[in-house]
């Protein structure tokens, strides 16, 4: 510990020295003035996309060059050059990339499915279509062809999950190698206009030296991403493409299922289309019937003997379409965030198949009858999503309902204001169930959720920033099943120390949350996150939205040294403090503690980390289902580790980590040595 100390002294004095070097630089940058603009030239014919410039258009198409390192250098002089030009027709955008390289049989081009990242070169093009500098759409692709697309929103928010329908072909010669992209109009969503400005930004990244430019410079100093891309001008004429696309399919299935007395064989077979079409070039309808999400990959199994449901991400190509702007956050823990919407409550497994004597006969998902849902971006400024589903009753045996029929509503709005420096939204969700005498006594007839929320930038350079938001529900439903909701483990009204009253009589029950942060998120090598929040006893957000417990508010802080200029041993380094404080709303301790821990790479591309924290003693409300809280002694743990370059064919990685609890008497350590390698056939 006493080394991981004296690295992290060394590390901000470091910092601290090097903050007046990097404003002067910062100055420097800012008077240069680059060019941040191309002009699009419109193609008589269409290009050939088979990686070649020979076509006319790329001929005569502006020339972008100046492209600048951002990492490991902010504003540097790149290593090899690089090359853009961007075309279009009534159709498609059309962008052709040359990566120079005077070793061609050193471009590292590695094999993957699509959207999986590899340690390879890349070139990625990101069109601000709205030219709103908050959002953006990706279109990655390494040497071997691999292709990734990500949409980008919040100005530096990215959804993986995104994906379109867009062509790229590459090819190694002996100047480097290229990238021909068609991105069909019809991908992207813009305002009706006679003349468009799309936002633009083409960056290359060199996996054998881990060295990555731009044009024009992406300054990771600064915050982020769509609003310091380039603008294409002359885009002139491209009208607004319908958008339609119809795939209907059949699914017969047969199934085989254990009984009390053999097996049983049951066949059927199932009719649906899934729909999509532009209702206006920035508006589009998403629509399902008896929807089949057999392609869909499995979700991972889990063992979960804890208190709180288990998250799972989405992986639905239907309710995947306009994710960011469904968003509504309230509670985020490692990356993950949840709120009022979580779009796998549609079609979640039938909540009353305990009922059932035969479990095996329980649907394992209930059926989507049909959804539709509208979702973009207005010219205004106001973003917008709508979606309304229809689940069908699920039954066994033809008679034991084990989930009735039910409606799902969700409508999402967010407004910018100063040219996106500022926002404003809300959110409406609402779920009707047609209860029968076996479910009403368990599940909530209606449930009704509303939010406001609103953001701000100021500073130098916008850096800062303060949010927050403030949301409300209502739930309604017999006795028993109110009765059950206070019961839960996220409300537990029935614990005996909480002073909450538990009341078995009631028909509703309802709760507000609320939320307030204030954030650095550029300038300089400073970062840092301060932020309170508040759930009421009774909120309840679960009908369609996610969240694991009730009842606490708290304080969560963040500081980070963030050192982007390489130095004598690093090319990047990270210093981080956390710090947290949660209470319940009776006063009581949830749990106070806080982290020394940093990381980085090292010049010889190592990737290293340590760290160190522990928490005090506080109480678990949750532990003893029900009981009185439960007191929990504090703990001590640090961790350490490193990962070898992963450029090479085979590189080590080591972790130790080691905890301290149960006041001293209970410890434990771990040794994880590995090996791993790259498949590169």
């Amino acid at each position: 510990m006493r080394i991981i100390v004296t690295l992290a002294l060394i590390v901000s004095c470091s910092a601290l020295a090097s903050a007046q070097q990097l404003r002067a630089k910062a100055v420097s940058a800012a008077t240069a003035a680059p060019t941040t603009t191309t002009i699009a030239r419109r193609a008589i014919s269409p290009p050939a996309i088979d990686g070649g410039d020979t076509d006319d258009v790329w001929q005569t198409a502006q020339r972008i060059g100046g492209f600048r390192v951002f990492d490991p250098v902010e504003d540097g002089e790149p290593s090899f050059q690089t090359e853009g030009r961007i075309a279009y027709d009534d159709r498609n955008l059309y962008v052709f990339v040359r990566a120079f390289d005077p070793h061609p049989d050193s471009i590292m081009a590695l094999l993957s499915r699509r959207d999986e990242r590899t340690q390879s070169d890349y070139v990625r093009v990101i069109i601000d279509s709205y030219h709103d500098r908050r959002t953006g759409y990706q279109f990655m692709v390494n040497p071997a062809g691999v292709q990734r697309d990500i949409y980008l929103y919040d100005d530096s928010n990215e959804d993986v999950t995104w994906n379109a329908v867009w062509d790229v072909k590459t090819a190694i010669d002996s100047l480097g190698w290229t990238a021909e992209f068609r991105i069909p109009l019809s991908q992207l969503r813009y305002p009706q206009r006679e003349e468009h400005v799309f936002g633009i930004g083409i960056h290359r990244e060199v996996a054998r030296s881990n060295e990555r430019s731009s044009w024009p410079l992406w300054r990771r100093s600064q915050f982020g991403i769509a609003s310091q891309l380039g603008e294409v001008r002359g885009l002139t004429g491209i009208g607004s493409p319908r958008r339609l696309e119809l795939m209907p399919y059949s699914v017969q299935a047969n199934d085989s299922r254990l009984r009390a007395d053999g097996y049983g064989r049951s066949q059927r077979m199932s009719l649906g289309a899934d729909l999509k079409y532009g209702l206006s070039s920035n508006l589009t309808l998403d629509a399902t019937i008896n929807p089949d999400f057999g392609q869909v990959e499995a979700d991972p199994g889990v063992l979960n003997l804890g208190a709180f449901e288990q998250f799972f991400d989405e992986r639905r190509p239907f309710f995947l379409e306009g994710t960011g702007i469904f968003r509504f956050d309230i509670d985020c823990n490692d990356g993950q965030c949840t709120g009022p919407f979580y779009s796998r409550r549609i079609g979640r497994s039938p909540q009353a198949g305990f009922l059932s004597e035969d479990q095996n006969a329980v649907p394992l998902n209930s059926t989507i009858l049909g959804a539709a849902k509208v979702t973009g971006r207005l010219s205004s400024g106001l973003s917008l999503g709508v979606l309304n589903a229809v689940t069908g009753r699920e039954s066994v045996a033809d008679s034991l309902t084990v989930e009735p029929r039910t409606n799902y509503f969700v409508a999402r709005m967010q407004q910018d204001l100063r040219g996106g420096q500022s926002g404003i939204g809300a959110m409406l969700t609402a779920v009707n169930r047609q209860l029968d005498g076996y479910t009403e006594q368990y599940l909530r007839r209606e449930a009704y959720t509303a939010g406001f929320d609103a953001r701000h930038r100021f500073g130098p350079g916008s850096s800062y920033q303060v949010s927050g938001n403030v949301y409300g529900s209502l739930v309604r439903g017999s006795e028993a099943a109110i009765a059950r909701t206070q019961r839960s483990t996220v409300h537990l009204f029935q614990r005996p120390d909480d002073g909450v009253a538990y009341d078995s009589t009631r028909t509703s029950l309802s709760g507000i949350g609320s939320g307030l942060g204030v954030s650095k998120n550029g300038g300089g090598i400073t970062r840092f996150y301060s932020g309170v929040w508040y759930k009421g006893p009774g909120l309840e957000i679960n009908d369609v939205g996610f969240m694991t417990n009730a009842n606490n508010f708290g304080w969560s802080n963040w500081f980070a040294f963030m050192l982007q200029q390489p130095k004598w041993f690093y090319r990047r380094w990270q210093v981080n403090l956390n710090q947290w404080n949660s209470w319940y709303t009776d006063g009581t301790s949830g749990g106070r503690g806080g982290n020394l821990n940093m990381n980085g790479q090292l010049t010889n591309m190592w990737f290293v980390y340590a760290g160190f924290g522990g928490e005090t003693g506080s109480y678990c409300a949750s532990c003893l289902r029900g009981g009185p809280a439960l007191y929990e002694n504090g703990s001590l743990q640090g961790w350490a580790g490193f990962t070898g370059d992963q450029r090479r064919a085979v590189f080590p990685s080591f972790n130790f980590s080691f905890r301290r609890t149960d006041g001293g008497r209970s410890s434990s350590y771990n040794l994880s040595p590995s090996v791993q390698g790259h498949n590169r056939s």
